[in-house]
């Protein structure tokens, strides 16, 4: 048991480093690299597209070998690659190596979430507030690359941002390869497991079909929150934040407040319907967007922690819903194409807030999440009403 928690403990970190690895950049972009290479915030923004249209499409050959291969192994080949990856991107003389790399870290980060998810379920009943547990680690993970990134961009320049977590990365991986040394698990075992299904027949593909239009929905609002951020508090907080430091700490801070929000919802998630605690986030999400527009000083920081709370929260309920409906052998590709639909569309974010950003600033960003907010709403009170102490169990192989 105490192993259990061990190696429990590796996949948790890796959710932390892989949202952390995705948004150093953000934080290079929105205060480290203007002056050197002389290009601005919105010029700056697509390079970092291809990696996150990666960080999507990679999730299906990611899903696909952990479940005929080894989860374990794979998640070693996350940390490894991902690491070498953001140390090579450390190095770049140009845009277009920048952008190289930037995809590299993309193509192994996409290993995590098809990996790391379906080893958090596996063996659980009560799922909700495991998934939450870990959704909490990836969200420190987006305040740490806050708050980090500034500290290292003032420190030890925009290079630095790139060299540190890179070389931690790669320590973690080779530290997990010992670890699970004796606990890898063989992918024909994983595909004698049973357990996760809750639905099927026309109320399977309603769900799927629902799923993937809402994670692509939620994936858009989460990146796009995630990654302007820090350029949102620049220019929001011009009187309160004066330095990278300064806004990085801001960033922290809404970030760390706002990455306990998964609890609550994974607790209510093991209680009561998924549909009604969906669409209340939902609603809660476009309300606090509008209240956006416009806003500045204090009460932009407070709105801005106010939304990202409930972007946060709403991260568990499709893991839930896809860990209900899939059988064990199939949830490491089933996780994987939700994670397609939602990082794919979540590449979409950075042209979008690069051009939302130059016809009319971040108000227009946030009239168009309130809207897409309010449509994922109305997309969640069409989902079936499953309830946890209704749902089947989900009773996967060997704990991670």
């Amino acid at each position: 048991m105490q192993r259990q928690r061990i190696l429990t403990g590796f996949v948790n970190a890796g959710h932390f480093l892989d949202h952390y690895l995705m948004l150093i950049f953000a934080s290079v972009a929105a205060f480290g690299l203007a002056g050197e290479w002389g290009l601005g915030y919105a010029e700056l923004v697509p390079y970092a597209t291809p990696g996150f249209v990666a960080f999507g499409l990679g999730a299906l050959p990611a899903g696909w070998l952990a479940d005929r291969w080894s989860r374990q192994r794979m998640l070693i080949v996350f940390f490894v690659g991902a690491g070498a990856s953001a140390i090579a991107t450390g190095f770049a003389q140009s845009p277009l190596q920048l952008g190289l790399g930037l995809t590299l870290i993309g193509l192994f980060a996409s290993i995590y979430h098809p990996v790391g998810l379906a080893l958090i379920v596996q063996g659980r009943e009560r799922i909700g507030l495991a998934l939450a547990i870990n959704g909490v680690w990836g969200n420190l993970g987006i305040a740490g690359a806050a708050l980090a990134t500034g500290v290292l961009v003032d420190g030890l320049g925009w290079r630095g941002a790139f060299f540190v977590p890179g070389a931690i990365a790669i320590a973690l991986g080779f530290i997990y390869l010992r670890a699970a040394a004796d606990r890898r698990v063989d992918a024909r075992a994983t595909a004698r497991a049973t357990g996760g299904i809750g639905y099927a027949g026309a109320r399977l593909a309603t769900i799927v079909a629902i799923v993937l239009a809402v994670a692509a929905a939620d994936g858009f609002i989460f990146q796009s929150t995630t990654f302007a951020l820090p350029a949102i508090l620049e220019q929001r907080l011009a009187g309160l934040a004066t330095s990278a430091s300064q806004v990085g700490g801001y960033g922290f801070a809404v970030f760390a407040v706002a990455a306990f929000a998964q609890l609550g919802v994974g607790y209510l998630l093991d209680r009561y319907s998924l549909r009604l605690v969906f669409a209340a986030l939902a609603a809660a999400q476009a309300l606090l967007f509008v209240a956006m527009i416009g806003a500045t000083g204090l009460v932009a920081l407070a709105g801005a922690t106010a939304f990202m709370f409930v972007v946060f929260g709403a991260v568990p309920v499709l893991d839930v819903l896809v860990a209900r409906s899939a059988q064990a052998q199939w949830r490491s590709r089933a996780y994987a194409l939700s994670y397609v639909a939602g990082f794919g569309a979540s590449a979409g974010a950075l042209p979008a807030i690069a051009w939302l950003y130059a016809a009319g600033g971040f108000d227009r960003l946030f009239a168009v999440l309130a809207a897409i907010a309010a449509g994922v709403c109305v997309a969640a009170l069409c989902l079936p009403n499953p309830r946890a102490r209704g749902s089947s169990t989900i009773a996967g192989s060997a704990g991670v």
